[in-house]
């Protein structure tokens, strides 16, 4: 699955333009969702050095993304079209009913794969 993930709010805690801190098992969990074949995109409103801190940050934690803002890691960010990107699952704090806690997070994701491995 291709899972968009966003950054502030969900893999840390809101502090933009500063980097929060980690939120309990967000980088765990998204280490663990790789290592099961998903390609992790960091789908963040962040640019520029704000977004080379967040990159760096999720490094220093062992956590290197399929591609930033985009759908490939071949593909650099061209303001002349929409920055909406394709994924199975985006997980944000944003959403409607909010973020539920990384655990539950990873239970979801493991459930829709499953169903999408059963009706292909």
């Amino acid at each position: 699955m291709i899972i968009a993930v966003d950054f502030d709010g969900t893999i840390v805690k809101h502090k933009y333009p500063s980097i929060g801190k980690e939120i309990p098992f967000a980088i765990k969990t998204l280490k663990l969702l790789q290592e099961k074949g998903h390609q992790i995109i960091l789908w963040t409103y962040r640019s520029g050095k704000e977004l080379e801190d967040a990159i760096q940050f999720c490094k220093k934690k062992g956590l290197t993304f399929h591609a930033v803002n985009s759908n490939s890691e071949d593909e650099e960010y061209d303001n002349s079209y929409s920055r909406k990107i394709y994924a199975d699952v985006y997980i944000d704090d944003r959403n409607l009913l909010g973020i539920p806690e990384w655990g539950k997070i990873y239970e979801l994701i493991k459930e829709k794969n499953d169903k999408m491995k059963t009706h292909k």
